[in-house]
């Protein structure tokens, strides 16, 4: 699942621009100029639902079996779980549609909850004080390196 992640990734990559007045254009290039750049980005999309429906199972499985009984290993799934889920929101919100953007506003705010520091890091992942174009970049380096990591942890 992941090399499959990794490989349309790099594909749509390439004519992706992040740019908050271009991004939502790029994608609509990718799918209907791109030679079978709508395969490639569905492929992308859905691959990270079937992803998550492999690692619920994983986890399932894990728990049956008494997995998290050893720490460590536990530990790391969960790290990468959470990692796992950060590239998707990242991604979800890199084809700047009008969903893409609000659920950035929304769930990039819930650190505002956060006592003391909450305003200063929602700052920092906007890289200003609204959601826009540095935000946009942000983002897409993230979704661009996460799974790499997430390959070098497993």
């Amino acid at each position: 699942c992941l090399i499959t992640q990794i490989v349309t990734g790099l594909f749509l990559a390439m004519h992706y621009t992040a740019d908050t007045s271009l991004a939502f254009a790029s994608v609509a290039h990718m799918c209907r100029d791109v030679q079978f750049g709508w395969l490639i980005r569905n492929l992308h999309a859905n691959g990270a639902s079937f992803f998550f429906i492999c690692i619920y199972l994983h986890i399932g499985r894990g728990i049956y079996y008494g997995s998290y009984l050893n720490k460590e290993t536990w530990n790391v799934g969960v790290l990468l779980l959470l990692a796992l889920m950060a590239t998707a929101f990242v991604g979800y919100v890199l084809p700047w549609g009008q969903m893409s953007f609000w659920g950035a506003t929304v769930i990039t705010n819930l650190l505002s909850a956060i006592p003391y520091i909450g305003q200063t890091l929602v700052e920092w992942a906007w890289g200003g004080f609204s959601v826009d174009n540095p935000t946009l970049t942000r983002f897409f380096a993230l979704h661009f390196l996460l799974p790499f990591v997430i390959a070098g942890l497993t």
